[in-house]
């Protein structure tokens, strides 16, 4: 049988599927440092009060780029390019899903739909990054190399999702519960099909990275795949449900910064 740590063991013990995983993390938090960093910016003045955490979860992000990098720094490779095939935020946008790039960079005030639509996809998405963490934190938290940076990371991801989670709550008691209701479900579903579709992209990569077997790359593509088939059929209810989480304004704060990791 494969675990998730023998699994991951193999990834940062190899210096190319290192890179690439790295790499791919780093891509994927910058781009959430630009688009929470702009959708604080266009909050307008009657729709501020959640524009601090917005602010703090962008520049969390940009961190933890940093940190990815600095990881590969420590280790020598440079980044590579992410395929287009495992650019989860992107493959999104593609689906709709959360505010386009096209909106984010045109000087104009988001609405209240708008920022409902950010939140809802936020929840989604850092319900996702929070369970992966905490599942490397689990498996890794006291490694040497990258045991530091996942304990903070892991850290960040929880309180980004607890305030998506406590920001959600205010405009459902104003009357759009139903709106939100109807946008977790459509996120919680285009995110299953693309994280199922970017965890098969990552195995075939790293699959021929490794020198897998053909047979070792169906046993793991067949686990995405049976995950992907609960999530749909009712797990995806994680990602979809509110509460009013125990720590209040999680994020708290200005962002600190990390210097050990530049």
């Amino acid at each position: 049988m494969f675990s998730a740590r023998s699994l991951f063991q193999e990834i940062i013990e190899h210096d190319e599927s290192y890179r690439l995983f790295c790499s791919v993390a780093a891509g994927g938090e910058a781009q959430g440092g630009w688009e929470n960093g702009r959708i604080a910016a266009l909050l307008p003045a009657s729709l501020r009060e959640p524009a601090p955490k917005v602010t703090r979860h962008g520049a969390d992000e940009d961190k933890h780029g940093r940190i990815f990098h600095a990881l590969l720094r420590k280790r020598g490779p440079t980044p590579v390019e992410v395929p287009a095939a495992i650019d989860h935020t992107m493959l999104l946008e593609r689906r709709g899903i959360g505010l386009a790039h096209d909106r984010l960079r045109r000087d104009e005030p988001l609405g209240e739909l708008d920022i409902v639509t950010y939140l809802a996809h936020s929840r989604v998405t850092e319900q996702r990054a929070a369970d992966q963490m905490g599942m490397l934190k689990k498996c890794f938290g006291d490694h040497p190399e990258v045991g530091r940076a996942i304990r903070m990371i892991s850290r960040d991801e929880e309180n980004h999702l607890a305030y998506c989670h406590e920001e959600l709550l205010r405009p459902a008691r104003a009357g759009h519960g139903r709106a939100i209701r109807r946008i977790l479900r459509d996120c919680a579903l285009a995110e299953t099909g693309v994280h199922r579709d970017v965890s098969l992209a990552v195995l075939d990569r790293m699959g021929r990275i490794l020198g897998w077997s053909a047979a070792r790359s169906a046993v793991l593509a067949t686990a995405v795949r049976t995950m992907h088939g609960h999530e749909r059929l009712g797990g995806r209810r994680r990602m979809t449900g509110l509460r009013m989480p125990e720590r209040r304004d999680a994020p708290g704060g200005p962002a600190t910064g990390a210097p050990e990791y530049a």
